[in-house]
């Protein structure tokens, strides 16, 4: 453009940016120096603005063309390190002043009419403005898109209500509450030891991975909080942390829903599992202790006594303490089991959950 209204100088200065890009990047192309291709192509993205300008006859005449240089920072902000960016910035700064102070001193003259200076300033602004806010946009939405994910990753860990409390106080100590009333169900493969020997060990990931996976889809479906998996075995925990006068009703439901599903399940190789259910209901603490890795957890005696009556149960079935009992006995068929003997409570009453009861 500048050939066409005779100015060859300032002309020249373009194209010889262009035929130095392109030696820069076949050179790239050749080394694959890329911290030596990129510090050239950021300095000539600065100094060409502020070259073009002086031989335009000054920030005034050139239509302010030296703003253009801010696309080096721009970019070092994009493919450098951040503290590099602003070196780069700093580097803008130094010629937007020096543009300022060689103004009145600079006195070339140029070709350009008035009202084509007036174009050009037009020009230079609008595309920097909207080179900065387009960049400004993008960043913008890529960082509500990771903000979106990581909420998302967060919420897989922890329970909703928990997570807004750790973002806004990430030091608090302790996040625990006291649940009087909740219900708390453990599943385990039964057999794990011998069917792996038979399995290679990606295969029983595999496994355990398709059937916790169902089981995680049961979660939503019943409002219940998964708590953790440790091997083979599989814990949820319903009426925390939101309580939920339902809880047993809701936990035992579900454990039905498993149960028929591991009694219809077969891996790719024809083979058949089974899984011991355990569930016991009553007050306990559930929450997030520590600092590194947060998980939520359930503590109280109503949890060891539910990892007892399911390790004491037998495959397929769906054993229960009294306390569980007492709350389901209405909407379930329960068939009592006698006594079992459980470390540290004695001999303790036990049912199994046989179905639901018809409504009619």
């Amino acid at each position: 453009m500048y050939f066409i209204i005779n100015e060859p100088i300032p002309g020249a200065i373009p194209f010889s940016y262009g035929i130095v890009s392109s030696i820069n990047i076949i050179y790239f192309g050749i080394t694959g120096k890329y911290r030596f291709f990129r510090f050239n192509q950021l300095a000539l993205t600065l100094l060409l603005p502020f070259f073009l300008m002086i031989t335009l006859g000054g920030f005034i005449n050139g239509s302010a063309v030296i703003f253009w240089a801010l696309v080096s920072p721009l970019g070092a902000m994009l493919f450098d390190e951040l503290r590099n960016a602003f070196k780069w910035f700093i580097a803008f700064l130094i010629l937007l002043f020096i543009s300022g102070f060689l103004q009145p001193i600079v006195h070339i003259p140029n070709n350009l009419s008035t009202g084509a200076i007036n174009f050009f300033f037009v020009l230079n602004i609008l595309g920097v403005s909207s080179l900065v806010f387009w960049m400004v946009y993008y960043f913008i939405t890529q960082k509500d898109v990771f903000q979106l994910r990581s909420e998302s990753l967060l919420l897989n860990i922890l329970p909703k209500d928990i997570a807004a409390i750790l973002k806004q106080d990430q030091e608090q100590d302790i996040i625990a509450d006291q649940f009087d009333a909740a219900s708390v169900l453990f599943a385990d493969l039964v057999g794990f030891t011998p069917l792996s020997a038979t399995m290679a060990p990606v295969e029983m990931v595999e496994l355990l991975n398709e059937v916790f996976s169902y089981f995680d889809s049961l979660l939503e479906k019943y409002g219940v909080e998964k708590i953790r998996t440790i091997g083979d075995s599989y814990m949820v925990a319903s009426g925390v942390p939101k309580p939920r006068e339902d809880h047993a009703l809701a936990i035992a439901q579900m454990g039905l829903d498993m149960r028929e599903y591991i009694s219809n399940f077969e891996s790719d190789k024809g083979q058949k599992i089974g899984f011991r259910f355990g569930i016991n209901s009553g007050p306990v603490v559930a929450g997030v202790i520590g600092r590194k890795k947060f998980v939520y957890a359930v503590w109280g005696d109503t949890v060891n006594v539910a990892s007892r009556m399911e390790s004491h149960g037998s495959s397929g079935n769906i054993q229960i303490s009294q306390a569980t009992q007492e709350l389901i006995k209405d909407s379930f068929l329960c068939g009592p089991q006698g006594k079992v003997n459980i470390k540290g409570k004695g001999e303790m009453p036990v049912w199994y959950v046989l179905g639901k009861k018809n409504s009619a």
